[in-house]
C-alpha cells in the first residue's frame, strides 16, 4: 500500500512538472506585441547656425624695436604694464664696431685739424682786414671757410658720439633709448637685460624689444568651411564662447570675410574676422581660443518635431501618425522647413494634435 502511494505521488509530480514546463516554453515562444513610443509636434524657435573656431587677438599690435645694435643695458617695463606713446622701454648699450670707430675718430681728427687751421687763418686775415689791407669780399671768403670747418668738426664729434654711445648731446633724438610708438598694454618682452639686439633697418627686421597692443579693441579671427561661407555676410552678429572664461557668451560683429580660401586638413576654409563688443570694465586676454556661433537663419514660433521621427522613402519624407485605433499607424507625407540638426520645422502634413510613432532603433 505504501509503495502504491509513493508511486502515485511521483507520477503526479512528474505530470505537474511536465505540464508546467510545456506551458513555460509555450508562453516564452509567444511574440509579445510591440508598444511604440508616441510624440506630439510642438511649437518652438529654430535657429540655424554654424560654428567657427579661432582665437582672440588685438586689432592693433606693434613691435617696438631698437634703432641700433648692441646689448640691452636696462629694461624699464614688464609684461602687463600700460605705456603711452613716447615712454622709454629700454636702454641699449653700444658695442662699437672697430672699423666704424676708427673711421669716425679719423674723420673727427681731420675736422679738428682743418678747423684749427681755418681759425688761425681767419685771425690773420681779420688783422689785415682791420688795417684795410684786404677787401671785405676776400675776408668773407675766409670767414665762410672757418664756419665750414667748424661745422665739419661738430658733425665729426656728433658722429663719434653716436658710434661710441649711440646718442649725441646735440641731437634731441636719443637712438639708444627704445621708445613706445603707440599707447597700449605690454603683451610680451621677449628680451632680457644683457641680451644682444640687432638694429631695425632696410635689410633687417631687427630684434623686438616689446610687443604693445590696445586691449580695448579686440578681434575674433577664425575660419569657416566653404559650405557655410556663402550663407554669411558682413555685419552679422555672432556669439563667442571663450574656453578660458565662464558665463554668458560675448557678442561680436562680423567685419571681414576672406575672398580667398586656404586648404586646411583637406578642406577649403575662409578666414573671418569679427569685432568683439566688450562691456565696460571687461578684460579679455589676447590668445584665448574661442568658438563663434554665427546665426544663419531664425524661424520663431513654428511647429516642429524631433528629426528622429522622420522616415524616408525613395523620393519622399514621411511620419507615421497614430489613427483612432491605438498603436495603428498611417503614413503621412510631410513638408520640411528649417532644421537645426535636432528639431525640424514642419510646414505641412501633420498638426499639433497628431501623435507620431517613434521608429524603433536598430541594434
Amino acid at each position: 500500500m505504501k509503495k502504491k502511494f509513493i508511486t502515485y505521488t511521483v507520477t503526479l509530480l512528474f505530470l505537474f512538472l511536465f505540464v508546467w514546463t510545456m506551458w513555460y516554453l509555450y508562453d516564452k515562444s509567444k511574440k509579445k506585441p510591440v508598444v511604440y513610443i508616441l510624440q506630439k509636434p510642438f511649437t518652438t524657435t529654430i535657429v540655424l547656425k554654424t560654428v567657427a573656431g579661432g582665437t582672440i587677438s588685438p586689432r592693433k599690435e606693434v613691435a617696438a624695436k631698437s634703432q641700433i645694435s648692441g646689448v640691452v643695458d636696462k629694461l624699464f617695463i614688464q609684461a602687463g604694464e600700460y605705456v603711452k606713446k613716447g615712454d622709454v622701454l629700454a636702454r641699449i648699450k653700444i658695442i662699437p664696431n672697430l672699423a666704424n670707430l676708427n673711421r669716425a675718430e679719423s674723420e673727427y681728427n681731420k675736422a679738428k685739424i682743418e678747423f684749427s687751421n681755418a681759425e688761425k687763418e681767419l685771425k690773420r686775415q681779420k688783422a689785415l682786414y682791420d688795417e684795410s689791407l684786404i677787401s671785405e669780399f676776400e675776408y668773407n671768403g675766409y670767414l665762410v671757410s672757418y664756419n665750414k670747418a667748424k661745422e665739419s668738426m661738430s658733425a665729426g664729434n656728433n658722429n663719434l658720439q653716436i658710434v661710441t654711445e649711440g646718442a649725441s648731446k646735440s641731437v634731441s633724438a636719443v637712438s639708444n633709448m627704445v621708445k613706445a610708438t603707440s599707447d597700449g598694454m605690454v603683451l610680451d618682452v621677449p628680451v632680457k637685460e644683457g641680451a644682444f639686439v640687432i638694429e631695425s633697418n632696410t635689410f633687417n627686421e631687427g630684434t623686438t624689444i616689446a610687443n604693445i597692443a590696445d586691449m580695448t579693441d579686440l578681434l575674433f579671427i577664425g575660419k569657416v568651411d566653404e559650405s557655410e561661407v556663402g550663407k554669411i555676410k558682413d555685419g552679422m552678429e555672432i556669439l563667442l564662447h571663450i574656453g578660458g572664461l565662464s558665463g554668458e557668451p560675448i557678442k561680436a560683429n562680423l567685419e571681414f570675410i576672406s575672398p580667398k580660401g586656404i586648404t586646411e586638413d583637406g578642406a577649403i576654409k575662409f578666414e573671418v574676422k569679427a569685432g568683439v563688443k566688450l562691456k565696460k570694465g571687461e578684460f579679455i586676454r589676447a590668445g584665448y581660443s574661442a568658438n563663434a556661433d554665427i546665426v544663419l537663419d531664425t524661424h520663431k514660433d513654428v511647429m516642429a518635431i524631433h528629426e528622429s521621427l522622420l522616415q524616408f522613402g525613395s523620393d519622399s519624407t514621411y511620419v507615421e501618425v497614430e489613427t483612432v485605433q491605438p498603436q495603428v499607424f498611417l503614413k503621412k507625407l510631410v513638408k520640411l522647413g528649417l532644421s537645426d540638426g535636432i528639431n525640424v520645422e514642419i510646414l505641412s502634413g501633420v498638426s499639433l494634435k497628431d501623435k507620431i510613432k517613434e521608429p524603433l532603433k536598430r541594434k
